[in-house]
């Protein structure tokens, strides 16, 4: 017999990784560059320094010339990043986006993707780059820009179709392809940010794609003209990519192939807002995004496909590394699947010189070569997170195993020697004798052959879900902090959702490639590997709805405060460092990152609050309303959430996407009550997500119309334990050192057929000789009711109905004698608001105006002595 040459023992001393410090001195430049600006030259200066003394003492004091050579690029990450201008977007369309209506030659830079909108209508999505605009007054003005472009078109009658059909969207709305160009009619306007703390954003990931506007307009005025502008190469990956689309459709239904359009090829058309949202809430979103285990998976199968050839390693590496940059030249995620694509061959490729160590150092030439490349990358969550995942299961994952499962599992190897155990360590060769001693026992009723593969079976495949859970389990706890600061959740439920998650992964994502090949040749024959990931995917989409439905899953998080972040990053640090040592330094750093990861889900920040005051915010919704209001004691009340106009659907979710990030910005993790004022979309649209992700303990309404998103709203009330309290005119709240009194609705005001402005709950809240008017929509005539039979004498007024004409009466104004008031209203909004009259009678009385659509959000603290004003946009 010839002994394995691997050691047998687990080394305690850390891997050599110069390549991960050398990355992580450059991310630290990097970092300084950014936030501590020095002139240029003392960063030339510094790393000339830094070069030439390395040299010197390169062969004299090897480490001392290290540390100097980590040095030096430290210099040059923060050189880099000073220099890296921001690229400059075309803002030449600017002078256009004010509504007014233009005819445009463009050509197509995005395929379109289709989808259904509201109203019965289809929506096609799509870039275009702009060739000439043509005005009113006849002007034809060549104009080069990125414009992200929607248009719309009403479905004909009868012509639904199967919902998340390629052929049923495509029958109703042809797509339009990357070079082609075309003529059409459309509305423009500048993209714009919510201004509020903690928001997204979007200008930024619009620029950052080239689109320096966003455009409307009806797919009837679209005229196709001849010629082709554009990249002959991105031209035939546009169509590669449309053709396994179309075969994915082809070959799956049309639910499956919605889901499997987004884990295979980044394609997320087809994906609603629920589905996306019970991934996140599972812990298992990078199942349905194609992210780095999508290329792992694909890369270790063609890997382990290709060797089972009898290719030599070299050749087979190299084919798989070509096979993952086709993979990512097809899917349309972008940079995180070229990262993840990078690091995969630079891990490949080192591997070649050595074998298995090479990964943590892989990782850091990786992470190295893409911040030489663009040093911004530092500041994207998709760059911190796949380098945190890798560095995770490379430098903490892989060594527990190796000290665990791995270690053990050479009491499997060559099973038939007697003398084989002699090398092993003693605590292995027990292991291994009680096994043999096992199989002894089970060999006198299965057989000597039987029991041995039976014993060995089980085993590995009990080391197989310990591996699993040990991996799942340390990634959970390492992620905890991203996945707190942009997410804002806790996954609760990630550890046992990716356990049976993952491993049906690796089935589908094989699986699916082999059945899209197949499909080229054999439909036939496809639908073996087809069935395959269609069961995988059964079960991933069981699983997710099923643990993702938990209220369990449900744990949201403010953003955490900066001295847990900086824990939570050193106990990352040091379980790395430690994960080669000792047994006992390597369990006190898990025993770190698992201690941090409790703190950050179960030890919610300290709100930011004024004591003693009451505060006011006008949080910026565009053009609803929501307003914070914070007692002097600290308890808070959420005035409505905002939510689309008019009642028509939105892949954008005020209540999470705006108005939760605001409060988790301040602190705020629960909110005491929530009142609705009434029941148009613009203003409880957003409540559903506020009500799942802040659990205030009360819910106040006025009149209850018919309204079926009224309804739904307060059955989801019901569900959620929240206790629904109507107010009318009349009554008065002491709530955390204030008084609320409510000035309307009247008991017995006469409902309409449906929800109405002048239903609205009217609210004036007071704290001392602090006090501020809430009017929702109130209008004209119940103004002045209030202000003839209410003692309304307040420092700050929230305008009526978004500044509208029809409200901010005189009588209000003599009544109250407001010092502020705020309006909150869209940018640029289709109904001209706020009306030139209403701040002509609030100028007139010497009232101070803010505005969300100028200011942002707006928060007032009122102490009965003063009122200070404090605006997003100037404090930021």
């Amino acid at each position: 017999m010839r002994a394995s040459s691997s050691p047998l023992r687990f080394e305690f001393k850390p891997i050599r990784q110069p390549m991960l410090w050398a990355a992580t001195a450059y991310a630290l430049g990097i970092l300084t560059g950014k936030y501590c600006w020095r002139p240029l030259s003392l960063w030339i200066c510094a790393t000339l320094a830094f070069v030439l003394a390395g040299v010197f003492f390169l062969h004299r004091r090897r480490l001392f010339a290290r540390v100097l050579a980590f040095a030096a690029l430290f210099c040059i990450g923060a050189l880099q990043i000073q220099l890296c201008s921001v690229p400059q977007l075309d803002t030449s369309l600017d002078r256009y986006t004010d509504g007014r209506e233009l005819q445009i030659t463009a050509h197509v830079i995005r395929d379109g993707r289709v989808r259904e909108a509201s109203f019965g209508e289809i929506r096609e999505a799509l870039d275009v780059e702009t060739e000439q605009i043509g005005t009113e007054d006849a002007q034809r003005i060549a104009v080069h820009s990125g414009v992200r472009l929607s248009l719309y078109q009403r479905r004909a009658e009868g012509s639904e179709g199967d919902a998340g059909s390629i052929a049923s969207v495509s029958e109703a709305m042809p797509l339009l392809h990357y070079g082609e160009r075309i003529r059409f009619t459309a509305k423009l306007r500048q993209p714009r940010n919510f201004r509020n703390p903690g928001a997204f954003d979007y200008e930024g990931y619009l620029a950052s794609n080239g689109i320096a506007a966003l455009g409307s307009g009806k797919f009837d005025s679209v005229e196709r003209l001849p010629g082709f502008s554009g990249h002959r190469v991105e031209a035939w990956r546009e169509r590669m990519h449309r053709s396994v689309i179309g075969k994915i459709h082809q070959i799956w239904s049309p639910s499956q192939a919605a889901l499997l359009d987004a884990m295979v090829m980044g394609e997320e058309s087809f994906i609603d807002r629920d589905t996306r949202i019970d991934f996140q809430r599972s812990g298992t979103y990078h199942i349905l995004v194609v992210s780095g285990m999508n290329v792992s998976i694909l890369a270790f199968v063609a890997f382990w496909t290709l060797r089972r050839f009898r290719l030599n390693e070299i050749l087979a590496t190299a084919l798989t590394v070509a096979s993952c940059f086709a993979y990512a030249f097809l899917t349309e995620v972008g940079a995180p699947v070229w990262r993840a694509t990078l690091m995969c061959a630079i891990y490949l490729g080192t591997r070649l010189l050595y074998r298995e160590r090479a990964m943590v150092n892989a990782l850091g030439a990786a992470a190295l070569a893409l911040l030489a490349l663009d040093p911004r990358q530092l500041f994207a969550p998709s760059f911190q997170m796949t380098f945190l995942c890798v560095l995770i299961v490379s430098a903490i994952g892989l060594p527990l195993l190796e000290r665990t499962s791995q270690f053990y599992r050479r009491a499997l190897w060559h099973w038939s020697s007697d003398e084989y155990a002699i090398l092993l360590a003693p605590q292995v060769a027990q292991f291994r004798s009680d096994l043999k001693l096992i199989g002894a026992r089970l060999a006198r009723f299965l057989g000597e052959n039987f029991a041995g593969v039976l014993v060995r079976g089980t085993t590995r495949l009990s080391f197989g879900i310990y591996d699993l859970l040990a991996i799942s389990a340390i990634m959970q706890l390492g992620l905890a902090l991203p996945m707190a600061y942009y997410f804002h959740r806790a996954t609760t439920l990630g550890l046992p959702a990716n356990i049976l998650v993952v491993p049906l992964t690796q089935w589908l994502m094989p699986a699916s490639v082999l059945a899209i090949i197949t499909g080229y040749f054999s439909l036939g024959l496809a639908k073996i590997p087809a069935a395959i990931a269609a069961a995988a995917l059964a079960g991933i989409t069981g699983t997710v709805r099923g643990l993702g439905g938990m209220r369990l899953a449900d744990l949201r998080l403010a953003t955490p405060p900066s001295p847990l972040i900086g824990a939570a990053v050193l106990a990352v640090i040091f379980a790395t460092l430690s994960a080669r040592l000792r047994a006992l330094f390597t369990s006190a750093g898990l025993f770190a990152i698992g201690i941090t990861a409790l703190l950050l889900a179960a030890v919610p920040p300290h709100p930011q609050f004024q004591a003693g005051a009451l505060e006011v915010t006008a949080i910026d919704v565009g053009e609803g309303d929501s307003i914070l209001v914070v007692t002097p004691q600290g308890r808070t009340l959420l005035v409505d959430a905002g939510g689309p106009i008019g009642g028509g659907t939105s892949q954008l979710d005020f209540g999470e996407d705006v108005v939760a990030p605001y409060l988790w910005s301040r602190g705020i993790t629960r909110l005491d009550a929530v009142a609705i004022t009434h029941a148009h979309s613009d203003h409880i649209g957003g409540l559903p997500a506020i009500l799942k992700d802040f659990h205030p303990a009360e819910l106040w309404l006025g009149v209850r119309p018919p309204s079926r998103a009224l309804d739904r709203l307060l059955d989801e009330a019901q569900q959620l334990g929240v206790k629904v309290m109507r107010r009318y005119d009349g009554d008065t709240l002491q709530f955390g050192g204030s008084e609320i009194e409510v000035l309307a609705p009247i008991r017995d005001a006469p409902m309409g057929s449906g929800p109405e402005n002048n239903d609205s709950l009217v609210l004036r809240v007071s704290a001392g000789r602090a006090s501020a008017l809430l009017e929702g929509d109130a209008q004209k005539q119940v103004e002045r009711r209030i202000a003839a039979t209410h003692d309304v004498r307040v420092e700050l007024l929230k305008v009526g109905h978004h500044g509208s004409d029809n409200a901010t009466t005189a009588e209000l104004l003599e009544a109250a004698r407001p010092q502020f008031a705020v309006i909150s209203d869209g940018y640029r909004n289709a109904f001209g608001l706020p009306r030139l009259e209403t701040l002509e009678r609030l100028g007139s009385r010497g009232v101070r105006v803010y505005r969300t659509d100028e200011q942002g959000a707006v928060t007032f603290y009122l102490n009965g002595n003063s009122v200070t004003a404090w605006p997003w946009t100037a404090h930021r």
